[in-house]
């Protein structure tokens, strides 16, 4: 774990303007041979806990788990990750209104899209969709932000939206929820709920 945090510290700090070399000798001293590209650490924890409730490790299996800091980044980290860097195959998720953006910039690394999978609005969404708004809530009270959702349920601006679209909302407005969420939806949801694309992502490394 501490190698493959290693390697997304090196490979970030290259996307950054630094060196290659350090991204390349970890690469090989893991063995990887699979990049999975995510946008941010919402999606990696996400996909984390959905493989350790499967049982694997990624990380012995050759795969490393990228989180890219934006869509926008896909580009560049397919460049360094993929044919004409690393060489590794390339996989991940995207958010729907994003593909274009992925689509480019795949091509561009000469890396075939079809280990990407959509997720309709974004990570969050499917996950908000796939466990219930209940079931969400119920998360959300175990994990003691109950008042606080509550406090966010009063605020003008929420009045009359979706529960769903709360939700969603709601899992934004402080830092570090996000990625909390993103571990601990995964853990809730029951095995034949999972959502298609992150389902579709594990099992096709």
């Amino acid at each position: 774990m501490a190698e493959m945090r290693a390697f997304r510290d090196a490979v970030h700090g290259w996307a950054a303007g630094g060196p290659g070399g350090p991204a390349l000798d970890l690469a090989v001293r893991l063995g990887l041979r699979t990049a999975v590209l995510l946008e941010g650490l919402s999606d990696l924890a996400a996909v984390e806990a959905l493989a350790a409730r499967r049982g694997r490790d990624l990380a012995a299996e050759g795969v490393g788990v990228v989180p890219m800091g934006g869509a926008m980044n896909v580009g560049r980290y397919a460049g360094l990750l993929g044919p004409p860097g690393l060489g590794l195959r390339l996989a991940g998720l995207c958010d729907e209104r994003e593909q274009p953006c992925y689509d480019r910039g795949l091509r561009r690394a000469g890396a075939p899209c079809r280990g990407f999978f959509v997720c309709v609005t974004d990570l969050e969404d499917e996950l908000i969709r796939a466990l219930g708004a209940a079931g969400v809530e119920e998360v959300v009270r175990a994990d003691g932000d109950l008042r606080a959702w509550q406090t966010f349920l009063h605020q003008p601006a929420q009045q009359g939206r979706p529960r769903q679209q709360q939700l969603r909302r709601f899992l934004g407005t402080k830092k570090g929820r996000k990625i909390r969420y993103g571990r601990l939806l995964v853990e809730a949801i029951d095995p034949g709920r999972v959502p298609a694309p992150l389902d579709g992502l594990l099992a096709s490394l």
